[in-house]
């Protein structure tokens, strides 16, 4: 697949990429993108929740009523989980909710993203670029002149320019990340990629390994 190169303008800069087909070209593997994406969500959460279960209620341990004669069920403890107050059965308790995917699998992942998102004509490509300072308009300026104002975008940078990631910061519906940091629920939650170009052959590198 050939892509026209764009400048920060949105003008066609008149240079030609040619994207890998190893990497866009590729058949997208489903279960693959759902496994990388399952696991990074699953990391995201901080399994911190607990509920209290009947050897941690703070009651008296007495048994509150006789065992027999009251017409009622027989009861040992306040702390028992039938009462209002008592601890919980089976409550949630802290864990990890992490899991292993292979390394082959992820980069598989990653690559079928990409196919996916080359299939469904989603990605550009613009000439590599960079801010003098931080500044939310000039990042704005970027997006209007690419009419991707109001889409999900997901800028790729060959390596970390804080100018551009803290000018696109408070942008709602933006991400800026590289090329080595790229993951797959990042291109996937994305409507549209835009590639800097030095980042593509970066890309091509590090996912043809």
């Amino acid at each position: 697949m050939e892509l026209s190169v764009l400048n920060i303008k949105g003008e066609d800069s008149g240079k030609k990429v040619t994207l890998s087909e190893d990497i866009f070209g590729i058949e997208p593997n489903v279960h693959a993108i759902y496994l990388d994406v399952k696991q990074y969500l699953a990391n995201q959460r901080q399994g911190t929740h607990k509920a209290k279960e009947r050897a941690e209620v703070s009651y008296s341990t007495r048994k509150i009523k006789r065992q027999k004669g009251t017409g009622g069920a027989r009861a040992g403890s306040i702390k028992s989980p039938v009462f209002v107050g008592g601890g919980r059965i089976f409550g949630p308790r802290p864990r990890d909710y992490g899991f292993k995917v292979n390394k082959k699998v992820k980069t598989l992942a990653r690559i079928s993203a990409f196919a996916a998102k080359a299939k469904a004509d989603s990605i550009s490509v613009i000439e590599s670029f960079s801010f003098d300072a931080p500044k939310t308009k000039s990042y704005l300026n970027v997006l209007n002149a690419l009419s991707f104002t109001n889409t999900k975008t997901l800028l790729i940078l060959p390596d970390t320019d804080n100018n551009v990631y803290l000018s696109a910061r408070n942008i709602p519906k933006v991400k800026v990340t590289t090329a080595e940091m790229v993951n797959t629920y990042d291109l996937m939650n994305a409507d549209r990629l835009i590639i800097s170009e030095p980042a593509l052959s970066k890309l091509e590198t590090l996912l043809n390994k």
